[in-house]
C-alpha cells in the first residue's frame, strides 16, 4: 500500500470530490474538513484494505479500480463504481470490521479518518452528521435490498432441493 500525506488544502482533490454524486449534499467547508483528515491510498491486486475483525477509524471512497468484500472466506460482492463507500459499518456501530475488503486490481481510495466528525461543534456537527448518516442509510438500505433478494433466491433453491 502506498499513501499520500493528509490532503489539507488540496484544491485539486476538493474539485474532484465535488464532482462525485456522494459528495453533492456537502458544502465546500465540510469537504475541506474531510480532506484535512484524508489520504489517498493505492493498493495492488489482492492487497487487503480492511481486515475482518480489526478496529480502525477509516472510511473509504473508491476512486479507481475494483475491490472485493469477503466475509468468513466467502466473497460477497465486488465494488467498482467511482465514489462507492466501504468501511462505514464499523464506524456506525463503533465495532470491529465485519468483513475483509481487498483490491481486485490496482485500486485507489480516498481514506477518511472518521474522527473528523468528533471535531465538529454545535449546529455544524448536526448538519454534517445528518448528511453523512443519510448517505449511509441510503447505501445500507440498497445493500440490504440486494442481500434480501439473494436470501430469497437461496431459500427457493434450498426448497427446490428439498432441504
Amino acid at each position: 500500500m502506498k499513501e499520500s500525506r493528509f490532503l489539507r488544502g488540496d484544491s485539486r482533490m476538493l474539485e474532484a470530490l465535488k464532482s462525485l454524486d456522494i459528495f453533492e449534499p456537502f458544502e465546500d467547508n465540510h469537504i475541506e474538513g474531510l480532506l484535512e483528515l484524508s489520504k489517498l491510498k493505492t493498493y495492488a491486486p489482492n492487497e487487503a484494505i480492511i481486515r475482518e475483525g480489526e478496529i480502525d477509524n477509516w472510511i473509504y471512497f473508491l476512486l479507481s479500480g475494483k475491490v472485493k468484500v469477503i466475509k468468513g472466506g466467502i466473497e460477497l460482492c465486488q465494488l467498482s463504481d467511482v465514489g462507492e463507500v466501504f468501511g462505514e459499518m464499523a464506524i456506525i456501530e463503533a465495532k470491529e470490521r465485519s468483513a475483509t475488503v481487498a483490491a481486485v486490481e490496482n485500486t485507489e481510495c480516498l481514506a477518511v479518518d472518521a474522527s473528523y466528525m468528533d471535531r465538529l461543534k454545535g449546529n455544524e456537527r448536526i448538519v454534517f452528521m445528518y448528511i453523512l448518516y443519510r448517505i449511509f442509510s441510503e447505501l445500507l438500505a440498497g445493500r440490504l435490498r440486494v442481500t434480501t433478494d439473494q436470501l430469497v433466491m437461496a431459500r427457493k433453491n434450498l426448497a427446490h432441493l428439498g432441504v
